[in-house]
């Protein structure tokens, strides 16, 4: 099979719920951080939520993803409620549906830019580990890393790494790709290619993008527009 093949996935149901979130609550100490947030999301979209530092976006995130625990309310991905899940199960869910992009690249300095790509699949038995090294390489040659196969972080520009990173996210060719300011870190000109490289990588293969931002040209290119404050959805909807 070609590396374009292996690469494009296709969604028969463009307008399938992926994500659910109903009356969720977070707090921190005496601190509420969450205050009843209830949001949907589709599939093959792109979702931008905003608001300022604060506001409780990425609290949210990591709610999604599953890392951690709301105090109240319910979240559903891809139809599976998340509350009542094993920490087994939910990495299973999370390896199977769901890549995740860090502000901070989160690469593992010893390893390469191949085997960071590969990390997800660690514990994948499904595909053979030369399948897998296969689409690693063929993800990186796609984010324009053919070249940097066998570098590691330290020798990388802050851009390159972040293309390690989403590369590391399409891995198991997930259903939900969460970015939490994924452009953050970089410079304008090397942002802007990576959020174009994002909408691409997505609309490739048909994952819808959830993506935290406090950037207004970020949000601009959304299909949808969520704004945050104070830790409630106050305008839009996905």
């Amino acid at each position: 099979m070609s590396d374009t093949a292996m690469l494009v996935k296709t969604t028969s149901a463009p307008t399938q719920e992926i994500i659910r979130v109903e009356r969720v609550k977070k707090h921190y100490g005496d601190v509420e951080i969450l205050k009843g947030v209830d949001l949907t999301v589709s599939a093959g979209k792109f979702t931008a939520i905003m608001g300022k530092s604060g506001s409780g976006k990425s609290t949210l995130l990591g709610i999604i993803a599953g890392l951690e625990k709301p105090d109240e309310g319910n979240v559903f991905i891809m139809g599976q409620k998340l509350d009542g899940m094993s920490d087994r199960d939910m990495a299973t869910l999370r390896r199977r549906s769901i890549g995740i992009v860090f502000q901070g690249f989160s690469l593992i300095p010893s390893l390469t830019a191949l085997d960071n790509v590969l990390l997800p699949t660690f514990f994948a038995t499904e595909t053979s580990a030369e399948r897998r090294h296969q689409r690693g390489i063929a993800l990186l040659k796609q984010v324009g890393l053919g070249e940097r196969l066998y570098y590691h972080p330290a020798t990388l520009s802050g851009g390159e790494q972040q293309r390690v990173a989403i590369a590391r996210a399409l891995m198991n060719s997930p259903s939900i790709l969460l970015a939490d300011e994924p452009t953050g870190n970089l410079d304008q000109e090397t942002g802007a290619s990576v959020l174009e490289l994002l909408l691409d990588l997505g609309r490739t293969h048909g994952t819808g993008l959830l993506m935290v931002t406090h950037d207004p040209d970020v949000a601009a290119k959304a299909g949808n527009v969520v704004e945050m404050k104070d830790g409630r959805i106050i305008d839009g909807h996905a």
